[in-house]
């Protein structure tokens, strides 16, 4: 039976100490064109790191616990959910179980990263949690996760473990704020990576600016792909959309952010003005090409 009486911070000290040492042989160290960060092993051989850290080129080296250094390539790399993944030989390293739990509102967490090889650990809060939502580039994160922590740059793509030791997701440095990409969005991001190297995306063939309408907000169509979805189509560059699948434009941020994986190939309702005068036209989402 437990004491009442025993002091309460060394017992959660030691758990804490526990789950570290559980977790701080998968958490290795990013190297990339002068660009630091943190990842971990998610199967053998492929790595998970945080996108945004990642340089557009060059090599990529990966840093071990145990101070040896290896060779990675990309394997694919998600901008929209924040989530690449590396190719590398990971020799005996034993790989992290995600959870697909969602932590509750003030609880702790431990963000377990690495500092050139060596693992880190730094305690916060579950400031906030919410309901699935959409990056600012469009990306589809299963939970809104938010962390009352101290985290440093090259932190980012480490471990987020729950008071009880599940592995929540992936730390990442949002604006103003901490974030974390939550174990189903990596499971999910990280296995269309690994079969084909990125992940699809909505293509309309034009470029738009936002403008500003007498009864609302619409965005003109500035350049048109000739082979893309939009001018096959039969829009115009001087178009202005100012609805899509019979809702009023809110703006060019939201009809961006809708063009998602799931978006290809469906059909939506655009109306127009082209010249002043109301036009609607029928449109099948296509595939972004390959950069």
């Amino acid at each position: 039976m437990t004491d009442p009486t025993a002091p309460i911070l060394p017992s959660l000290s030691s758990a804490l100490a526990d789950m570290v040492a559980r977790t701080k042989s998968a958490i290795v160290s990013v190297h990339s064109h002068r660009s630091r960060a943190s990842g971990f092993i998610w199967k053998p051989g492929l790595i998970v790191t945080a996108d945004e850290p990642l340089a557009d080129e060059g090599d990529v080296a990966i840093r071990f616990p145990d101070g040896s250094e290896r060779r990675a390539s990309i394997a694919g790399r998600d901008h929209t959910t924040d989530i690449a993944l590396l190719r590398v030989d990971s020799g005996n390293s034993v790989p992290m179980a995600l959870s697909p739990i969602v932590p509750d509102l003030g609880s702790l967490a431990v963000v377990v990263a690495a500092e050139q090889g060596a693992p880190t650990a730094a305690l916060g809060m579950v400031s906030l949690v919410g309901n699935r939502w959409r990056s600012m580039r469009g990306g589809e994160i299963d939970a809104r996760i938010e962390l009352d922590v101290r985290l440093r740059r090259r932190h980012e793509g480490g471990l987020v473990l729950s008071a009880s030791g599940d592995v929540i997701g992936m730390a990442v440095q949002g604006v103003r704020r901490i974030l974390v990409i939550p174990s189903a969005t990596i499971e999910r991001v990280a296995a269309r990576l690994e079969t084909h190297g990125r992940i699809a995306r909505g293509y309309l063939g034009v470029g738009l600016q936002p403008v500003e309408l007498d009864d609302g907000l619409g965005a003109m169509v500035m350049s048109v792909d000739r082979a893309g979805p939009a001018a096959a189509a039969g829009i115009r560059q001087g178009d202005i959309i100012v609805g899509w699948n019979n809702e009023k434009l809110r703006d060019v941020r939201s009809l961006l952010r809708s063009l998602g994986p799931d978006s290809i190939g469906s059909v939506v309702d655009v109306a127009i003005r082209r010249a002043g005068e109301p036009v609607q036209v029928r449109l099948t989402i296509g595939e972004r090409p390959e950069a």
